[in-house]
């Protein structure tokens, strides 16, 4: 504003000047009438008046040059700490969005077990949570805005930043080495009610013939589905990030107590280390299997994935894989994945104490699995489509030897702005260890210690597809149905067919609708009805429902 009066004042001072001037001048020139002595010292005085004014308004423009000289140098200074104080936002933002990582993770189907689109939403929950994204962007506004509003404006956000950080030193996981350490999970109560016999009253995978004492239906609740997870962050290595994360949930069986049901056994999940450059990654330890890494979404199914022996393969398994990533273009690109895995058969344990090798183990070798994905933007998020394949020997004894294979397809596909497809297929043989079969990887004629018996690899296939509805950034409809078939020739190949779990089993389908709602960046509640069909080789379709409540909260 000073700026633009500057000129005119200046103009207004010469104009003065050359005019008192140009009057000086004029006087002795002109012949008026003779004048006394008090009129000269008159003119005098007026003379000196305005020639006084003139300094004086010299002074003031002077002045409010050195004003204006100060309001700008103040508005740059207000300008550089406010773009430093946006700065630590983004930092604070990104580090709160990497705490919800592990749960997050787990939440996105990414991590195994965990309903994929919950933790995605509480990430972005967080940019959108009151005092943290709206508070960032303070507008400058015009040029002649108020400075004490900017001033203002620049407090709140130094504000904000001292409980970003006393946020950060509260939440901050004490580690024995110099590492940062990062702690996540979810608190999680699921109450439910079901109708009709099912193998595990609180997470059903399949529907079971009525017994004799068998109601007509029952309820309870349980928070064994709750998660914990550490994630450490640890050197960099020959230019690669390393980095580690373990995750618990409390479904690893009951204490044989009273009232043991309220007091889950604590069970390991996964447990990986990670070596990441800009384009190769290498990752070891226990994980969902690769070639088949989505899972649909449930909050009523976290210690299993959703849909698990009923077409998701899923079994976390000990393993060692490297990770490629080629860039087409800005927008699309491959990934190659090939590794080695611990070549499970789905057989429990022989004993409690002492791991014993079982078939998978007894062949000498690993199982061996390769995936490729390519990757392309859609309505402003990523479109998957993947495919991959497994092999693994199996020693039955005897000489009795089954080769297992896989092989899979995956797809994620937005399909508008609300919606979006994702699902799994697969085909295969003996691949119990995986989730397929029910978890069976081959049938026995008869004892399998009788070297007569005959080891038949049991063929299966399946796979599931979900519907994602996502209307607002807090609220999520989800519809999946899927369906494991191991084959009716291999479960009546046998007159007498046996196996290590009940082999009378036949296909088995699976479907649910959900809910899942963010009353806050981090407080979750779902509403979920599902529907389960079991057939067994010689009796009739079983089918079962489930209604699960779930109120969680991510940490």
């Amino acid at each position: 504003m000073w700026s633009s009066l500057l000129p005119p004042l200046r103009g207004a001072a010469l104009v003065a000047t050359f005019y008192v001037a140009a009057t000086a001048a004029a006087v002795p020139q002109e012949h008026p009438p003779k004048t006394t002595a008090p009129q000269t010292s008159s003119l005098r005085d007026s003379l000196r008046s305005l020639e006084s004014q003139v300094r004086e308004l010299n002074a003031a423009l002077l002045e409010m040059h050195a004003q204006v000289t100060r309001s700008r140098a103040e508005a740059q200074e207000l300008r550089k700490d406010l773009e430093e104080a946006r700065g630590q936002l983004a930092s604070f933002k990104s580090e709160l969005e990497q705490s919800r990582g592990p749960a997050a993770a787990s939440l996105s189907g990414a991590a195994p077990g965990v309903a994929p689109a919950a933790a995605a939403t509480s990430n972005r929950e967080v940019d959108s949570a009151p005092g943290t994204g709206e508070a960032a962007q303070v507008e400058l506004g015009p040029q002649t805005a108020n400075l004490s509003e900017r001033l203002a404006n620049l407090e709140e956000d130094q504000q904000l930043l001292g409980a970003k950080v006393a946020d950060q030193y509260q939440t901050k996981v004490e580690s024995g080495s110099k590492y940062r350490v990062r702690l996540s999970g979810i608190a999680l109560l699921n109450v439910f009610g079901t109708r009709g016999s099912v193998d595990n009253l609180d997470l059903p995978t399949l529907a079971r013939p009525k017994g004799p004492l068998d109601s007509g239906g029952s309820f309870g609740a349980t928070v064994r589905q709750s998660l914990l997870g550490l994630e450490v962050f640890g050197p960099a290595l020959s230019g690669a990030k390393t980095r580690g994360d373990i995750q618990f949930d409390f479904f690893g069986g009951f204490p044989e107590t009273l009232d043991g049901v309220t007091a889950g056994l604590v069970r390991l999940r996964t447990a990986t280390v990670h070596f990441d450059w800009a384009r190769t990654s290498i990752v070891a330890g226990q994980d969902t299997p690769f070639f088949s890494p989505l899972s649909p979404t449930s909050l009523a199914s976290l210690a299993y994935p959703a849909l698990s022996y009923s077409g998701n393969l899923w079994t976390w398994t000990p393993q060692f894989r490297v990770e490629r990533r080629l860039a087409l273009s800005d927008d699309s690109s491959i990934l190659a994945q090939g590794g080695i895995l611990d070549p499970l058969t789905g057989q429990p344990p022989y004993n409690q104490s002492y791991r014993l090798p079982q078939a998978g183990e007894r062949s000498g070798q690993p199982a061996y699995a390769t995936r490729v994905a390519w990757t392309h933007g859609a309505f402003g998020r990523p479109l998957t489509v993947g495919a991959g394949g497994y092999y693994a020997r199996q020693n039955w004894g005897f000489g009795r030897t089954v080769d297992a294979w896989a092989a899979t397809t995956d797809w994620d596909l937005p399909l508008s702005r609300w919606f979006s497809l994702s699902g799994e297929l697969y085909r295969g043989r003996a691949i119990g260890g995986l989730g397929a079969g029910g978890g069976r990887s081959v049938l026995f004629s008869g004892q399998l210690s009788d070297p007569a018996t005959s080891v038949l690899g049991l063929n299966s296939a399946g796979g599931w597809t979900q519907l994602k509805f996502k209307p607002v950034e807090r609220l999520e409809f989800n519809g999946a149905f899927g369906e494991d078939y191991p084959f009716g020739s291999d479960l009546g190949r046998f007159s007498q067919s046996q196996s290590y779990i009940d082999a009378s089993l036949g296909r088995n389908q699976s479907a649910f609708v959900n809910g899942v709602y963010h009353l806050r960046s981090n407080l979750l509640f779902s509403l979920e009805y599902r529907r389960l069909w079991t057939s067994e080789v010689y009796a009739v379709r079983s089918t079962a429902d489930h209604v699960n409540v779930g109120l969680g909260i991510l940490f």
